[in-house]
C-alpha cells in the first residue's frame, strides 16, 4: 500500500509537470497559480509521567488555481502525504472543483469541495490548526464531491445551498447532507460562518445541526466563538443537550501571535434511540469533552511565507500533555503574469 501510494504521488507530480507548459500556452485555459505549503513538527508528550517524542510531517499540500473560460474557474488542493484509500481514491484530494460565475451575484460549484458546516475551527485550513475538538476530529470527511449554488447580494455576503455526501457517514454509503450556509459580516467587526445542516448518519437516521461561527475583529485581537447544536427529532430536548462551544483568541504583536483556544462539548446520556444507540455517533450520548491550550507564532519574514510555532494542549480524556514545536512554509511554484 505504501509503495502504491508513493508511486501514485510520483505519477501526479510527473503528470502535472508535463502538462503545465501545455496548460499555460493554451488559449482558453489559464493556470493562474501553483503553490505549495508544508508543516512539520517536533512533537513531545507526557502520559502519566512517561515522556515520548518524535518528528512528524503534518502537511504537504499542492495548490492549483486557474481558469478554463471566462467565468469558469477551477481549484485543486492535493495532500501529498495523506494515505489514499482503495474505496476512496480521492481521499488525499481536498479541492477538485469547477466554479461557474453565472452572473455577478450567482455562482454554481461542482466537484470536491468543503462541506458547508459553519464554525471557524472546522472552516480553517487544517495546516493552520494545531489541535481539534472531538466533533471536528470525529467527522468521517469534511471535503466531498457535491454541488452548491451561491447567491451574493453584496461582495461580503454569501448565501449558499449545498447537496453532498454526509460528513458523518463512510464515503461508500448513500447517506447525504443538505446544507444552508451564510457567510458574511454584521457591521465592521463581526464576521459570520453560519449553517443549518440536515445530515444522515451511517444508520440513515437524520440529525439537525445548527452551527454558528463568529469572528470578532478587535484591532490586533481576533476572537472566534463557535457554537454547534446537534439534535435528532427523537431527542428529549432539541436545544442544549448535544452541543459544542469553542473560543479562540489571537493577539498580534508585530511579527508575533499569542494564541489560545479552549472548547467544551457534551451530549446528554438520554440522547439515544429506542435501541439504546446514540443519535450522535461523533460524540456519543453520555460523554463530554473538554480541551484547550495555548501557543505562540513567529513570522520572521513579516508575512505568512514562513511561520514558526510552539503550542501546548491537552484534554480531559487522554491524560496526555502535548507540546509541539514546528515550522510552516509556503512558496509559489508558478504564478501567471496577468
Amino acid at each position: 500500500m505504501i509503495f502504491c501510494y508513493i508511486c501514485g504521488m510520483r505519477r501526479f507530480i510527473l503528470l502535472f509537470c508535463l502538462m503545465l507548459p501545455v496548460l499555460c500556452r493554451a488559449q482558453s485555459i489559464h493556470v493562474d497559480e501553483v503553490s505549495a505549503d508544508v508543516r512539520f513538527t517536533f512533537h513531545e508528550e507526557i502520559r502519566e509521567g512517561e515522556y515520548g517524542s518524535h518528528f512528524q510531517g503534518d502537511y504537504f499540500n499542492i495548490h492549483i488555481k486557474g481558469q478554463i473560460a471566462d467565468g469558469l474557474t477551477f481549484r485543486v488542493r492535493q495532500r501529498m502525504n495523506k494515505k489514499i484509500d482503495d474505496k476512496n481514491p480521492f481521499n488525499a484530494t481536498d479541492f477538485l472543483w469547477l466554479k461557474w460565475q453565472a452572473t455577478p451575484k450567482w455562482s454554481f460549484t461542482g466537484g470536491k469541495q468543503p462541506i458547508l458546516v459553519g464554525g471557524y475551527e472546522i472552516d480553517s485550513a487544517p495546516i493552520d490548526v494545531y489541535y481539534y475538538g472531538a466533533f471536528s476530529r470525529g467527522l468521517y470527511q469534511y471535503y466531498a464531491f457535491g454541488a452548491s449554488a451561491t447567491f451574493s447580494p453584496t461582495p461580503t455576503q454569501n448565501i449558499s445551498v449545498e447537496f453532498c455526501p454526509s460528513p458523518i457517514s463512510p464515503v461508500t454509503q448513500n447517506a447525504y447532507s443538505y446544507n444552508l450556509y451564510w457567510g458574511g459580516h454584521i457591521g465592521k467587526i463581526w464576521k459570520t460562518t453560519w449553517s443549518y445542516n440536515y445530515v444522515e448518519d451511517e444508520l440513515h437516521r437524520k440529525m439537525n445541526w445548527i452551527a454558528l461561527g463568529n469572528k470578532f475583529l478587535l484591532g490586533d485581537l481576533v476572537v472566534d466563538v463557535d457554537f454547534i447544536n446537534r439534535a435528532a427529532f427523537g431527542q428529549p430536548r432539541f436545544l442544549f443537550s448535544d452541543w459544542t462551544l469553542i473560543g479562540k483568541a489571537i493577539w498580534s504583536i508585530g511579527k508575533w501571535n499569542l494564541c489560545t483556544k479552549i472548547g467544551y462539548e457534551m451530549n446528554d446520556e438520554k440522547n439515544v434511540d429506542k435501541d439504546g444507540v446514540s443519535y450522535d455517533l461523533v460524540l456519543p450520548a453520555g460523554n463530554d469533552y473538554f480541551y484547550g491550550g495555548a501557543g505562540v507564532e513567529f513570522f520572521p519574514l513579516g508575512d505568512d511565507k514562513l511561520r514558526l510555532h510552539a503550542a501546548y494542549f491537552r484534554d480531559n480524556h487522554d491524560s496526555l500533555d502535548n507540546f509541539d514545536i514546528g515550522v510552516t512554509w509556503r512558496f509559489n511554484i508558478y504564478k501567471r503574469n496577468k
